[in-house]
């Protein structure tokens, strides 16, 4: 049985509540990522920041990225995957919530990420291909 934790990347860097956007764009560009977990001071996990929230909700709104801070785009809850959790489950959870990255958790601890292509490597053709026809949506 293949789990999060068999096809996460491990890892995973947070943005913390109290950087600003542009801190988080330019780790997002060191990293060659499209999305960070975004932690709390007390590590845990508020949510996520992709670069599709930086654009629109930070620069195409005329705001300035050195101004706003990260914990201001962390709405509502966050879907996570556990870490034991099957690649089933994985597929449910992207498929019915619209994502392509889940943070994985461990209890409470943030252990890495699943994005869509670590799916579309760790399973079969038909499988991916479900995952990425369910997530392409207009």
């Amino acid at each position: 049985m293949t789990t999060a934790r068999d096809i996460m990347t491990s890892d995973a860097t947070c943005a913390r509540e109290s950087d600003t956007v542009h801190d988080a764009a330019v780790t997002m560009a060191q990293k060659g990522v499209g999305a960070l977990p975004i932690c709390g001071e007390d590590n845990r996990l508020k949510g996520m920041i992709t670069d599709r929230d930086i654009v629109v909700k930070v620069l195409a709104e005329g705001k300035d990225p050195r101004a706003v801070h990260v914990g201001e785009l962390a709405q509502g809850e966050v879907v996570t995957i556990g870490a034991d959790d099957d690649a089933q489950e994985i597929l449910r959870t992207m498929s019915e919530h619209r994502v392509r990255r889940l943070p994985v958790i461990d209890g409470h601890d943030l252990v890495g990420i699943v994005a869509q292509a670590d799916v579309a490597r760790a399973l079969s053709n038909p499988s991916a291909g479900e995952l990425v026809e369910a997530l392409s949506y207009d």
